[in-house]
């Protein structure tokens, strides 16, 4: 099941845009965590660090294999999920929720409307 209260990446990103111009909390997918099998480690940015739409921000390796994850905006790293330093399965157990990556601070607030929207998101992951 796709959340419909989020937006998508085509890089299989999610973001959850909250209320007014704050900072976006950014994961990745149900469908990206499950092509990726078992995570067993998470390079996440920096506080602080600015990110451009589309630059890798960091690494997810699994099981299987390492997969960068791209900002799917631009805008300043805020927080990022210390947890997944000891426990990065969370990615896997709960991808929208206690397995979030980082929270970013919009630099153009209006970009999150440049996202897929769930249905999009779901004809994407289709073809």
């Amino acid at each position: 099941m796709i959340p419909e209260d989020l937006r998508y990446t085509a890089e299989h990103e999610w973001v959850a845009v909250g209320d007014g111009d704050g900072p976006v909390r950014v994961g990745i997918t149900h469908f990206a965590q499950d092509a990726l099998g078992d995570i067993v480690y998470v390079q996440l940015p920096d506080e602080g660090r600015e990110l451009d739409a589309g630059e890798s921000m960091g690494e997810v390796e699994s099981t299987k294999s390492v997969s960068e994850i791209y900002a799917p905006i631009a805008g300043t790293v805020v927080a990022r999920n210390a947890t997944l330093g000891d426990e990065p399965e969370l990615i896997n157990a709960e991808p929208y929720a206690a397995g979030w990556l980082i929270e970013i601070a919009p630099a153009d607030p209006a970009s999150l409307d440049g996202l897929l929207d769930a249905d999009a998101y779901q004809a994407l992951i289709e073809n």
